[in-house]
């Protein structure tokens, strides 16, 4: 067999793999943060289904492609699976109140680097495919905010948006240049969660926008 498609069928699984990591963490963040607001059951369910499917569905309508978990359940499994479990664990633990930011920063990084994939998959020129890994990435964190009636963590300063761009725009390069596809999701990835984990820690953040009027 081609070596060639042994390498193509084994980055799939990989990206496959890390679409799914994405789906669950960003499920068990929507869970945590709607914890703190005392949903039931079912109100945490919908949240944690709207940050693990929110970006990648938008993703996949902007790019004219079936929608990724309308295609495939298991995405819709994993999400579900992932919310329970964090709710129950939830129930037994006494869990730190910021503690979805971890979750949340891994599937950042997921998110980001499953949702650029895709979009250079679906011949997305380099740029448009790096913003689609940006909206994959933050728009179901958005929509788990607002449902949480919060300010959305991308609007708060501390980066976030973009360490996502930045690892999208790694990964993109490390491509360009012939770096093995694996190693480039690996490099991106661990940008954007350590970048995100950093600005947490340490409050790094753009500039805010201020008047003198």
């Amino acid at each position: 067999m081609d070596l060639s498609v042994l390498s193509d069928l084994a980055l799939d699984r990989l990206m496959y793999g890390i679409s799914l990591g994405a789906v669950a963490m960003m499920a068990a963040a929507g869970v945590l943060e709607a914890g703190r607001k005392c949903f039931d059951l079912f109100g945490m369910v919908v949240v944690a289904l709207a940050a693990a499917l929110g970006g990648g569905s938008l993703r996949d309508v902007l790019l004219d492609r079936p929608v990724f978990w309308v295609a495939d359940q298991t995405y819709l499994i994993a999400a579900l699976i992932a919310a329970m479990l964090t709710f129950f664990l939830a129930r037994i633990f006494a869990l730190p109140a910021r503690l979805f930011l971890i979750p949340d920063a891994a599937g950042l990084a997921l998110f980001t680097i499953s949702g650029t994939k895709a979009a250079l998959a679906w011949g997305a020129p380099w740029l448009v495919a790096s913003f689609m890994g940006v909206i994959t990435g933050v728009v179901g964190g958005i929509l788990r905010d607002v449902l949480c009636n919060e300010e959305p963590l991308v609007f708060q300063g501390t980066l976030y948006a973009t360490a996502a761009w930045a690892g999208a725009l790694v990964f993109l390069g490390l491509m360009t240049v012939e770096i093995d596809p694996g190693q480039a999701a690996v490099a991106g990835g661990a940008l954007i969660f350590l970048l995100r984990v950093a600005a947490i820690r340490w409050d790094i953040a753009l500039p805010r926008f201020t008047s003198r009027l």
